[in-house]
């Protein structure tokens, strides 16, 4: 079964910040690849769903800074990873389950499946009889090219332009008012 299985807290962070925004999950995820390279001692890493939602939940700009796995090596050398408290699963054990599923199906329905029973029989069908056709003389046909045609919208109509209004007299300038000063920007002392 599982020859080896441990329980880590990786620390991101201090790698996904040498990276800049737009590339911050994945360099989060090749973090996480390369610690479980080094301290599980294999090349062969599977990460599971539950770590990669994690890593993407916020995004691709703000990946977690630790995360809490679970890891195990088999015999053969693959490393398997879920996040902490998720059961870790093999690709083999879910295949099995799909057949498991099959088989209460069948006994269920008492129906089999065809395809691996029976090999499938080609049958051919049946020809039909081809209808009478009269006799036409032929007739040729002269082909007139199809151009399609836009309908064209009319031109709009040139409005005409109003006409001049008599310019109105100019107002007169108004004397701009001048500030009174503040009682408390007076500096000058009364004698």
């Amino acid at each position: 079964m599982a020859s080896l299985e441990r329980t880590y807290t990786v620390p991101l962070r201090k790698e996904w910040l040498k990276a800049p925004k737009y590339k911050r999950a994945k360099r989060a995820v090749r973090a996480l690849r390369a610690f479980l390279t080094q301290h599980m001692k294999s090349e062969d890493i599977r990460i599971g769903t539950s770590i990669n939602l994690e890593m993407w939940k916020h995004g691709i700009k703000s990946p977690p800074g630790r995360v809490k796995i679970n890891v195990q090596k088999d015999d053969e050398g693959t490393v398997r990873a879920e996040l902490f408290g998720v059961p870790i699963v093999k690709a083999e054990e879910k295949k099995e389950e799909k057949s498991t599923l099959k088989k209460l199906a069948e006994k269920v329905t008492g129906k089999t499946d065809e395809k691996k029973t029976a090999p499938k029989q080609e049958t051919k069908p049946a020809a039909k009889p081809e209808a009478k056709t009269e006799n036409k003389p032929a007739t040729p046909k002269t082909e007139t090219p199809k151009t399609e045609t836009k309908p064209v919208a009319p031109a709009p109509k040139p409005t005409p332009a109003p006409a001049a209004k008599p310019a109105a007299p100019a107002p007169k300038p108004t004397p701009a008012p001048t500030p009174k000063p503040s009682p408390t920007l007076n500096l000058k002392q009364p004698k």
